[in-house]
């Protein structure tokens, strides 16, 4: 086990030397009462006063801290408190839970709309699996995940969602913009913009 920095100053990325999570799935939970019943690690490490979100992907967990304290100062017992738990339990993730709803506002009206993927469409898989082959691998190396929501094809708009280290990150808007939108834009002309759901 390791621990490694991610372009979020707030999160930190532990890794481990096996799979935590099988199957390509990802699990995010931003307090205790989501991990419980989903995850006993998850819900042990929200015991830390000052662990704020906790992302799960094939052989890391990236957690994200609260301004409270520096890594400097609590990194090192996180680590050692996720290995001593990996060495004495087999599941990391008992049940994936169900995409949980993402509030999102537009012109100041909110909207509740579910994170899971929107795939209904051609366009809408094309994305997806350009999302998948180009994007999540080096996302996941950063401790996060962009996940695919939705392709508006009147406006040219494709909604993803943000999660993990991802979420918050000062430089995401930066990727999202000059990384993503321009992958998309290369391959699908019909794509114009795309925007982000805080996962």
């Amino acid at each position: 086990m390791y621990a490694e920095s991610t372009p979020n100053p707030a999160t930190m990325k532990f890794i481990a030397d096996v799979m935590l999570i099988s199957d390509g799935n990802t699990v995010e939970f931003v307090n205790q009462q989501e991990a419980k019943g989903n995850s006993s690690l998850a819900e042990a490490l929200f015991n830390f006063p000052f662990v704020s979100g906790i992302f799960i992907a094939s052989n890391f967990i990236a957690i994200t801290k609260t301004d409270a304290l520096q890594w400097e100062y609590v990194s090192e017992e996180l680590k050692a408190f996720v290995l001593d738990w990996l060495q004495n339990n087999e599941v990391v993730v008992e049940n994936i839970p169900e995409e949980r709803e993402v509030e999102i506002t537009q012109d100041g009206n909110k909207e509740v709309v579910s994170s899971a993927p929107q795939i209904k469409t051609d366009a809408d898989k094309q994305i997806f699996e350009l999302l998948e082959e180009y994007v999540r691998p080096a996302v996941e190396s950063d401790g996060g995940a962009i996940d695919f929501q939705s392709f508006d094809e009147v406006t040219g708009t494709v909604t993803v969602v943000l999660k993990g280290a991802c979420s918050g990150c000062p430089s995401s808007t930066a990727t999202l913009k000059g990384g993503i939108e321009s992958l998309l834009k290369t391959h699908m002309p019909e794509v114009q913009e795309v925007v982000a759901l805080e996962g």
